[in-house]
């Protein structure tokens, strides 16, 4: 068990606290992941700036980026919260599935995406023409291809503060998957 609990609104700067309610007032309670954030003075304000940023990716695509980054890194707590996410803009529990897996078959366009997300996070940028070739003839545009890393690094930063602190996951469990595509 990693020493890590989950910081209370009064454990945390002023500023932090600050956070929390803003959080609270927003999204009906403080996401564990955020509180946990809050170790560092400094580090929701940052985190929430990059996370909440402009973007020419709409909440659907993100969310696609979201479910295929967070299975790759292996972050229970980012496949719980972004199967809740994903539905609440529109997946099916089916479609958060084969998201995580890397693929959409629902959507040309999606499915273009989550390939391009599974395969950049798999191989650390190192992806094939063939996979950047498809993701444009599904529409997307060099503009696109920037907010996609930007929003997997902003991923993989949380999977990565999950998979170390391993704080308790407060959103219901994402299913298991019991097949992998490549």
């Amino acid at each position: 068990m990693r020493p890590f609990d989950v910081p209370t609104r009064d454990e945390v700067t002023e500023q932090n606290q600050k956070i929390f309610d803003d959080l609270k007032s927003k999204v009906g309670f403080v996401p564990n992941i955020y509180a946990t954030y809050a170790y560092s003075e400094h580090a929701p304000a940052r985190y929430l700036a990059f996370a909440n940023g402009k973007t020419s990716l709409n909440n659907k695509e993100k969310e696609v980026i979201n479910l295929a980054v967070s299975q790759v890194n292996g972050c229970s707590y980012c496949q719980a919260a972004h199967t809740a996410i994903g539905k609440m803009n529109g997946f099916t529990e089916e479609q958060t599935i084969e998201l995580r897996q890397g693929r959409a078959p629902f959507s040309e366009k999606l499915d273009a995406l989550a390939r391009l997300a599974k395969s950049i996070t798999e191989n650390r940028g190192n992806i094939s023409d063939e996979l950047l070739a498809n993701f444009f003839d599904a529409g997307y545009t060099k503009e696109n291809l920037v907010d996609v890393i930007l929003n997997i690094g902003d991923k993989t930063t949380t999977n990565l503060l999950h998979n170390v602190t391993d704080i308790p996951v407060d959103f219901p469990e994402a299913p298991e998957l019991t097949e992998t595509v490549s």
